[in-house]
């Protein structure tokens, strides 16, 4: 049976239905008008701890602490894409959502390489291109092509009415998910054809021997 490509959203804001859902919102309806397979988990108001460096995932091919983390890892593994949304707190994303991200990207084994990665932040003001870096970094330690539009992935309100008055960040969400669409159906495609890029064993080196 053909796969159907999908896309995994994670709404990293404790406020399930605020900005950063509304934004994201606007993603998944044109990722889905592409015919791309959706789903967005809402996580930010969920209690997850950040990662204590015990490396047991290693030994279990899963985090220690059964949580989200655990919950959303199949569904990472079998995506094409992943989107992932934050509010801006002091000029960097809902520290829920990097406990998540640190200890999904970390105890999860399965290769990300190619797989498509977006990140959206939504502001009052300020703060947005710092979160917007530090999101990306997931998808770059990973192998995982970033998404981009016409401006930085962004949006701009105090509340959901407002985001939808900021016309160039909606329409910078409608650029997002189209442009993702088309990379996952490219990857996919060159994938069919003649498989991924060649890869090497990657040389760890420290800086102090």
């Amino acid at each position: 049976m053909e796969h159907k490509l999908n896309v995994l959203l994670i709404n990293g804001s404790p406020n399930g239905k605020g900005c950063t859902y509304t934004a994201l919102s606007e993603v998944e309806r044109t990722l889905q008008a592409e015919g791309i397979g959706t789903e967005m988990v809402h996580i930010g108001n969920k209690d997850i701890r950040g990662c204590i460096a015990c490396f047991k995932c290693a030994e279990q091919g899963r985090c220690v602490f059964n949580d989200m983390v655990n919950e959303l890892a199949p569904k990472f593994e079998a995506a094409d894409g992943l989107v992932v949304g934050s509010p801006v707190y002091y000029a960097g994303p809902n520290g829920t959502l990097t406990n998540l991200l640190d200890r999904l990207f970390f105890s999860t084994h399965f290769s990300k390489r190619m797989k498509v990665g977006a990140a959206v932040c939504s502001a009052r003001r300020g703060g947005t291109t710092a979160t917007f870096d530090r999101l990306n970094k997931y998808f770059t330690i990973s192998e995982m092509p970033i998404v981009s539009g016409r401006y930085w992935n962004m949006v701009h309100g105090s509340n959901a009415e407002q985001v939808l008055q900021d016309e160039e960040g909606m329409q910078n969400m409608r650029f997002v998910g189209r442009n993702m669409a088309f990379l996952v159906r490219a990857i996919a495609a060159e994938r069919e054809r003649g498989g991924l890029p060649q890869q090497e064993e990657v040389n760890y080196t420290n800086f102090i021997r």
